[in-house]
C-alpha cells in the first residue's frame, strides 16, 4: 500500500457506504459532564426517559449477590431470564431473544433481514435507532409521512401511509407503540388491519419500550397476537419502567423460527450476568412497577397542567415523557436550561426543531424544569 496516497490512510473511504453516511446516536448529556463543564452542582437529568425511582430494591439486591460471580462468563443463552419471560407472556422459550437492551434486538433484526437491495419502512419522527439500523447494513429506508400536527395523534404513525411505502423489496417494518419522541400511539383495531394486510414475508417489528406506562382502553398488547401473526416481532425493555437502563437488558418475542435466525447473529454473552440477575428480580417486583407507573401518571398530568397554564403546546403522550413546543428554535432554550442545571432532550435531529423532550421525573424535578422554563422563556 502506498501510504503517501491520501486515500490509503483515510479509513472513512474504506468503510462500508452505509457506515460512511451514519451520524452516531446522541444520548442525553450526563449530569457529571454538565456539572464539570459549567462548574455547577445539583443538576437534574430529564433527558433519557429513565425511571426517577431507579431500580427496584430486589433488582439491586440481586446485582450485589450476582457480583460474586464476576470472574465467570454469564449464561450465554440467558436461560433463566428467557424461561421467566416465556412464562410471563405465555410463549415458548424458543420464541424469546434477549438483548443488550431492546436496541440490540433491533440491530439483530437489521443484520438478519436487511442489507443492500432490501428496504425498511418506518414513520417520520420515529425512534432514531430504526434509520441507524437500516443505514448501517446498507438497506434503503422508506420513510412514511407522519400524521399532521392537528391530528388526534399529532406527528404520530400514519399506518395507511406506511402501508403505501411497502414494495416487493420491503423486508422489515418498524412501528414504535408508543413512539419516542412523540409519545403517540396506535390503536389495536388500526394495527390489526395493518398486520392483516401486510405481506407474509415482511417482518413487522412493534417496539413497545414504553408499554407499561400506557393506560388507554384501545392500546394493544401485541405479545398476545404472536400466534396469529408469524411475521410479528415485539420488543420490550427493562431500561424504562424497570429502571435498569445502566445494565442494558431487553428482549424480543417472535416466532421461534425468527428467533433462531436472530440467535445466529447475536453476539456470544450479549447480556451480562448482573443484567440477567437484575431483570429476573425486577420482573417479579410488582410493587415497584406499580409505584413507578403511578408516579409517572401523576407527574405527566401535572406537567401537562403546568404547560397549559403557561400557554405552551406539547404533543399528547402516553409514555413517561412530553415533547414540549417551545414556540421557537429550541436549541437556545435547551442551552438556557443547561445553565439552570436542567438537562432535557432537544429533538431537532428528529425533524422537530421547536420541541424539547422532557422526561417525567419526581414532583420536585418536574417543578424544577417548569421553573427553569419560566426563567429561560421569560414567562
Amino acid at each position: 500500500m502506498d501510504m503517501s496516497d491520501p486515500e490509503a490512510t483515510d479509513w472513512t473511504t474504506r468503510a462500508m457506504p452505509g457506515v460512511r453516511r451514519l451520524v452516531p446516536y446522541q444520548p442525553g448529556k450526563p449530569v457529571e459532564q454538565l456539572e464539570r463543564e459549567l462548574g455547577i452542582r445539583g443538576a437534574v437529568k430529564l433527558a433519557s426517559n429513565e425511571n426517577p425511582l431507579g431500580a427496584s430494591p430486589a433488582a439491586v439486591a440481586a446485582v450485589h449477590q450476582a457480583g460474586a460471580g464476576l470472574a465467570e462468563y454469564p449464561d450465554g443463552d440467558s436461560y433463566g431470564l428467557r424461561q421467566a419471560l416465556a412464562r410471563r407472556h405465555g410463549v415458548d422459550p424458543m420464541a424469546v431473544t434477549v438483548g443488550n437492551g431492546s436496541n440490540d434486538v433491533l440491530d439483530l433484526v437489521g443484520r438478519a433481514f436487511l442489507g443492500p437491495g432490501r428496504e425498511a419502512v418506518y414513520s417520520q419522527y420515529a425512534f432514531a435507532v430504526y434509520p441507524l439500523v437500516t443505514q448501517a447494513v446498507g438497506a434503503t429506508a422508506r420513510v412514511a409521512p407522519a400524521l399532521a400536527p392537528d391530528a388526534a395523534q399529532p406527528y404520530g404513525h400514519d399506518l395507511e401511509a406506511m402501508a403505501a411505502q411497502i414494495t416487493g423489496r420491503t423486508h422489515v417494518v418498524f412501528i414504535a407503540n408508543p413512539n419516542n419522541p412523540t409519545g403517540t400511539w396506535v390503536e389495536a383495531a388500526a394495527l390489526r388491519r395493518f398486520l392483516d394486510a401486510l405481506p407474509a414475508g415482511v417482518l413487522c417489528v412493534v417496539d413497545e419500550a414504553y408499554f407499561e406506562y400506557v393506560d388507554e382502553p384501545d392500546y394493544p398488547d401485541t405479545t398476545q397476537w404472536l400466534g396469529r401473526y408469524p411475521n410479528l416481532l415485539v420488543t420490550r425493555t427493562f431500561s424504562k419502567v424497570y429502571g435498569l437502563a445502566g445494565l442494558r437488558v431487553g428482549y424480543g418475542l417472535m416466532d421461534p423460527s425468527v428467533a433462531e435466525l436472530l440467535n445466529r447473529v447475536r453476539q456470544p454473552f450479549n447480556v451480562n450476568s448482573l443484567a440477567q440477575a437484575a431483570a429476573l428480580a425486577g420482573l417479579d417486583d410488582t410493587e415497584h412497577l406499580r409505584r413507578s407507573v403511578e408516579l409517572n401518571r401523576q407527574g405527566l398530568r401535572a406537567l401537562e397542567a403546568d404547560l397549559r397554564e403557561r400557554g405552551m403546546g406539547f404533543i399528547p403522550s402516553v409514555g413517561n415523557f412530553l415533547s414540549v413546543d417551545t414556540g421557537r428554535e429550541a436549541g437556545p432554550v435547551y442551552e438556557g436550561l443547561l445553565r439552570e442545571g436542567v438537562i432535557v432532550r432537544p429533538v431537532g435531529s428528529y425533524g422537530l426543531p421547536g420541541f424539547l423532550r422532557v422526561t417525567v421525573g419526581t414532583p420536585a424535578q418536574n417543578r424544577r424544569v417548569v421553573a427553569a422554563l419560566d426563567k429561560v422563556l421569560g414567562l
